[in-house]
């Protein structure tokens, strides 16, 4: 195995990386504490009418599916709920991260972005057909299930040609080629990261485990979500990058959610349509 990435190395990225946006936990806080009204949800938005016109523009797509126009934000909480506004807020402040160019995994400005909305939003829609509990957990899980690309960008650029090799050489997938390259793959540097920004328990566990469900012990569910919500992504041509086209269906993940071959035919023509609309990706 080729160490070029030591453990130490990896977790002074994760220093470097950008904290939470104070909005985020601060949303989240509001969201949690029965007390909350939509005005504290406003007054805290108040102040950056950038972010509020995002989460507007999100609240007002076809994803949402609102029959006429939310104005403000105070509309939109009382509209959409406490928990549907914190996962727009989480998209519209952390989206910002995912915009960058990635190098390292052949994935242009903007793609990781419209990668991660196109998870997420697949997420959601299977979690609300299937009755889960708390789709937008599903949906804020997919939106940075793969954030440790961020980290690793940089360490992959650098041996680009020897994960290269692996894949198409020596047959390996991208998880594997990525881990054998860097010492670590970019699920598990996202758990990481996951875990400084102090996010829910099974939230960090789906980051590490959505190319490999089976290891989830805390919500087995919500990883079999994210793994097969990238997977049809990826079908879609949403963030294909290096070795996106490798990536295949867990029977684990699909027997935990109880999905079959029919259904994802089924699912794939309705994203489809709920992916039409612009507006749910250019917000930046």
């Amino acid at each position: 195995m080729i160490l070029a990435l030591t453990l130490e190395k990896l977790i002074e990225s994760v220093e470097d990386m950008p904290s939470l946006p104070q909005v985020v936990t601060e949303i989240i806080r509001i969201s949690e504490d029965p007390n909350s009204t939509p005005q504290d949800v406003q007054k805290l938005l108040a102040q950056d009418q950038v972010l509020t016109a995002k989460i507007l523009r999100l609240a007002n797509s076809s994803f949402y599916g609102f029959a006429r126009r939310i104005n403000t934000i105070t509309e939109a909480t009382i509209l959409l709920g406490f928990q549907t506004i914190r996962s727009i807020v989480f998209a519209a402040s952390v989206g910002n991260f995912l915009t960058k160019s990635l190098g390292g995994y052949q994935l242009d400005q903007n793609e990781l972005w419209k990668h991660s909305q196109a998870v997420a939003m697949t997420s959601r829609y299977i979690a609300r057909q299937k009755r889960f509990k708390n789709p937008e957990i599903f949906y804020t899980a997919g939106i940075i299930h793969d954030i440790g690309k961020l980290v690793l960008n940089q360490y992959l650029q650098e041996d680009y040609q020897k994960v290269l090799s692996l894949i198409y050489d020596e047959g390996y997938d991208f998880l594997k080629a990525e881990e054998t390259v860097l010492g670590f793959n970019h699920a598990q540097t996202g758990m990481k990261l996951a875990e400084k920004w102090n996010l829910p328990p099974e939230m960090v566990e789906a980051i590490g485990c959505h190319h490999s469900p089976e290891e989830a012990k805390i919500n087995p569910t919500l990883s079999s979500v994210l793994h097969i919500s990238d997977s049809i992504a990826l079908m879609m041509g949403f963030g294909l990058g290096i070795g996106g086209l490798a990536y295949n269906f867990s029977d684990f993940a699909l027997q935990t959610t109880g999905i079959d071959g029919q259904q994802i035919e089924n699912i794939l023509p309705a994203v489809t349509d709920l992916m039409v609309d612009k507006s749910s990706f250019e917000i930046f």
